[in-house]
């Protein structure tokens, strides 16, 4: 199943110079890297990101991510993706842009 992580261009960035991550803020104020389903994806657009633009998209194979990945409740009591390690760049599928209007990339929802 693919997960995806919602970033801001400066910490694709720094993810695509360095290789590693911790994730945005939030993440490493939470203690874990948040993801989302592809059906999760548009509401943690509108509840995290709203007015942002330069969001990059990135996919990962969720059995990849080991035992370090926890579904937790969340928003609304639905599970999400959460993982326990820092985000390496090689976990990365693809990434790609988000429209500054918030369209998703083709075949994501």
């Amino acid at each position: 199943m693919q997960i995806y992580k919602i970033l801001r261009a400066d910490e694709w960035a720094a993810l695509s110079e360095i290789g590693t991550t911790a994730g945005a803020p939030v993440d490493v104020a939470d203690g874990f890297v948040h993801f989302s389903t592809a059906e999760q994806v548009p509401g943690t657009l509108d509840a995290h990101f709203t007015g942002e633009t330069g969001l990059r998209l990135l996919a990962l194979e969720a059995d990849a991510m080991g035992d370090s990945l926890k579904w937790e409740p969340a928003r609304d009591g639905a599970l999400f993706p959460h993982l326990y390690s820092g985000l390496s760049l090689a976990d990365v599928k693809w990434q790609r842009p988000i429209g500054d209007d918030h369209t998703l990339p083709e075949g994501v929802v």
